[in-house]
């Protein structure tokens, strides 16, 4: 699957890697460091079946924040994201809309694409879909099903048969355990399963909060060869085990996503992985915190939405939309007004202006001032708000205020994501 064109990144030199992280797992602030010179990132993509909300768009910015800090430390940066696109909720919305699943989801892929675009977001290394990714899904459940941490469920026909997960056999053959990822108790996780497109009442299971690794054929379902299982479909958690262990490192630096996506699915994903082979998945577990509106989650179920497409459709900056994301800490769950986005437009202008007014040439003898300014900012827990501000203090006149224009412009460029030039000044 292609992803999107990417950004003009600038080159800076290369600063010493130091950054910590909050990692959900430990519930605490860990150094994270590179391999040998490689840092490894999954983030969990989109189920294509309505546009990009700010909600994505906020996972997607801070990690790619991520990614530009640790490619302004000199690092190579291996990045995979999925498309999840095959599963209840796209072909719940084909039938609905009478649309074709595929067309659904690849119109809405291509929404996404240029909504990243617009946006400043470094695409992928890597961007794969489920289906893509089917033959891989049927080796690993048929390698899952050989261990005994897999087991059948016969299907509402009883001519065949589902898969699932068996989490007591995985907990006593491996390292992980229920709730190791997420951080959630077990009356926690049982809330949760069945919000998030969990089956918990589903006869013949052995544990309530045994996940779907293979869905047996329905009629009128989209369908593809399983081998051993059958032909059907893939669960959700699989999809994602699957593609992070054949195109990164064992474990990788950092899985990320939203916050809803602690339980089950990253605590399913690396439960499959580690079952699979013995390994973790990963080494820290990033979840962005959700966007709200009027005091209610932003989510495609309950339709409150406000659309990335929407707001540049109605001629707003995609860099204000960026500048409102990145006012707010990764871990922060906070609600979109108009207001804020104001402040977000007028912020933006006013170091637009600012760049105007910077000298045309560094004459300071550190013309590095600023990079190692934001690049300290972020290095601690990627604190965006810290690091906008100290593009405040810049434009006020308190720091760097002899780094030349040119060099401001490809700092703040390169860390941030932020274009300072002077087309689209407004307000100044």
């Amino acid at each position: 699957m292609e992803s999107w064109s990417s950004p003009a990144v600038p080159g800076l030199p290369p600063a010493p890697e130091s950054l910590e992280l909050y990692s959900t797992p430990n519930g605490s602030t860990l150094t994270t460091t590179a391999r040998d010179g490689i840092a490894s990132l999954y983030v969990c993509g989109i189920t294509p079946y309505d546009a990009t909300h700010l909600g994505h768009a906020n996972t997607y910015v801070h990690f790619d924040l991520l990614v530009r800090y640790w490619r302004a430390c000199g690092l190579q940066v291996q990045y995979v994201q999925n498309v999840t696109d095959i599963d209840d909720p796209l072909l719940e919305r084909a039938a609905a809309t009478g649309v074709d699943w595929q067309e659904l989801a690849e119109s809405q892929v291509q929404l996404f694409r240029e909504d990243m675009e617009a946006l400043q977001v470094i695409p992928p290394t890597e961007y794969l879909g489920a289906v893509e990714m089917i033959p891989a899904v049927v080796e690993d459940v048929e390698r899952l099903l050989e261990l005994g941490i897999a087991y059948p469920v016969p299907a509402e026909d009883a001519e065949t048969e589902d898969y699932y997960f068996d989490i007591a056999a995985a907990q006593q053959r491996t390292d992980w355990q229920l709730g190791s990822i997420g951080g959630y108790d077990r009356a926690a996780m049982e809330e949760l399963f069945p919000q998030r497109g969990g089956d918990p009442h589903r006869a013949g299971k052995r544990d309530p909060l045994d996940p779907l690794l293979w869905r047996a054929a329905r009629e009128g379902e989209p369908q593809w060869p399983g081998g051993e299982l059958g032909h059907g479909r893939p669960g959700w958690h699989i999809e994602c085990s699957v593609i992070a262990r054949r195109h990164l490192p064992a474990p990788f630096t950092v899985q990320g996503g939203g916050s809803d996506l602690r339980f089950p699915h990253h605590e399913f994903s690396a439960a499959h992985a580690t079952a699979a082979d013995g390994v973790p998945l990963a080494e820290r577990y990033m979840h962005t915190g959700m966007v709200g509106l009027e005091g209610e989650k932003m989510s495609k179920s309950r339709g409150n939405l406000v659309l990335v497409s929407g707001l540049r459709e109605q001629g707003v900056d995609p860099q204000a939309i960026r500048t409102l994301i990145l006012s707010h800490h990764w871990r922060e769950d906070w609600d979109y007004t108009e207001t804020a986005l104001q402040r977000a437009q007028d912020r933006l202008a006013r170091w637009k202006h600012a760049l105007t007014q910077a000298p045309e040439h560094d004459d300071a003898a550190a013309p590095e001032d600023l990079q190692y300014a934001l690049m300290s900012a972020l290095g601690h827990n990627l604190n965006a708000p810290a690091a906008l501000d100290t593009l405040d203090m810049w434009a006020s006149g308190q720091t760097a205020g002899s780094t030349g224009a040119a060099r401001v412009r490809g700092v703040v460029l390169a860390l941030l994501g932020l274009d300072l030039s002077a087309q689209g000044v407004c307000g100044a």
